[in-house]
């Protein structure tokens, strides 16, 4: 009877001890980003840019061009430069990272008390709406989000030609094979 109770109370303890990273890493999350969600203010005041990268502006200035995107691997080293800088795509499944639900939960608890801190520190400033707009920084954010509209159009493409092609994932859709020759 003792054995048993002690092999039923090992995964307890196992499991106690996985929450227990996870409410540490969780604190560690939030620590990490407070300091970007008490200078949230910044960014409205136009004093901090969130820099648009590279191949996010190359989409929007030309989303269908294919120079020197010629054999397959070419078009999904292209796909993979925009998956870097958008994320993963929406045919993408979602990465089985092997956490505990315990991890995930810390997660999202340090996401909510990172965005109450950044919305907190926003909602002090009097008219942010205007000060936005004077600064400059509705329109940065603007051009921020025109450029990951057009990085998702140029994946976009880039898949479709990737699939004309009979080229495998990444330079096609997840759920494309390719035809054998």
């Amino acid at each position: 009877m003792k054995r048993l109770l002690c092999l039923l109370a090992a995964p307890l303890a196992l499991a106690g001890c996985n929450a227990g990273r996870s409410a540490i890493g969780g604190v560690e999350q939030v620590g990490a980003g407070f300091g970007a969600a008490v200078s949230a203010p910044l960014e409205d005041l136009n004093l901090r840019q969130q820099p648009i990268p590279i191949v996010l502006l190359q989409a929007q200035a030309n989303p269908y061009d294919l120079r020197n995107l010629n054999q397959c691997t070419t078009v999904g080293a292209e796909v993979a430069r925009l998956d870097e800088a958008l994320g993963p795509d929406t045919d993408e499944p979602p990465r089985q990272d092997g956490s505990y639900l315990s991890e995930r939960a810390a997660d999202a608890a340090a996401k909510a008390t990172l965005d109450a801190i950044r919305d907190t520190t926003t909602d002090f400033i009097p008219g942010r709406s205007w000060i936005r707009r004077l600064s400059g920084a509705e329109q940065h954010s603007r051009q921020v989000q025109a450029a990951i509209q057009a990085g998702r159009m140029r994946r976009a493409f880039l898949k479709g030609v990737g699939m004309q092609r009979n080229c495998a994932p990444p330079a096609a859709p997840s759920w494309f094979r390719p035809r054998p020759h």
